[in-house]
């Protein structure tokens, strides 16, 4: 008596069907937050190049200095760009937290830095972010 039964009809077919939704979710759902975890490198080149060109190139500094190599390169340091007196003066490397942080707000990463834009939200951050981490593997 402590086992349970499919019923006969709609009922049993309602319980299938939830079954075999519940069973797919389960496959799908971790590929899913591990796309959301890891970002898109595809979509975050789209994101780069319809809001971030405009300041900034991956290989010519511009008003923003050159990105294609800010993975592992210290705040502040890239040759022959002229930083913010702020920004000289931070010590740390950029890596995928700070960047997500400083697109988060660039203000609370390194007050006084002169960058007046953020990425609003946290999918377009993580994309742009992965996008960059892409090129210093190349």
């Amino acid at each position: 008596m402590g086992s349970r039964t499919f019923l006969p009809g709609c009922a049993g077919q309602r319980q299938l069907t939830a079954l075999a939704v519940l069973l797919a979710l389960s496959v799908v759902l971790p590929e899913w937050a591990h796309a959301q975890e890891a970002g898109s490198a595809a979509r975050g080149k789209m994101i780069f190049e319809s809001r971030c060109v405009a300041c900034h190139s991956l290989d010519s500094h511009r008003v923003g200095p050159a990105l294609g190599t800010v993975f592992g390169r210290k705040a502040g340091k890239a040759p022959e760009f002229s930083y913010s007196q702020a920004l000289r003066a931070a010590s740390h490397v950029w890596n995928r937290d700070k960047l997500l942080a400083w697109l988060t707000n660039p203000e609370a990463v390194v007050p006084g830095q002169a960058m007046g834009y953020q990425v609003e939200t946290a999918g377009d951050r993580l994309d742009v972010v992965t996008y960059l981490g892409s090129l210093s593997k190349k």
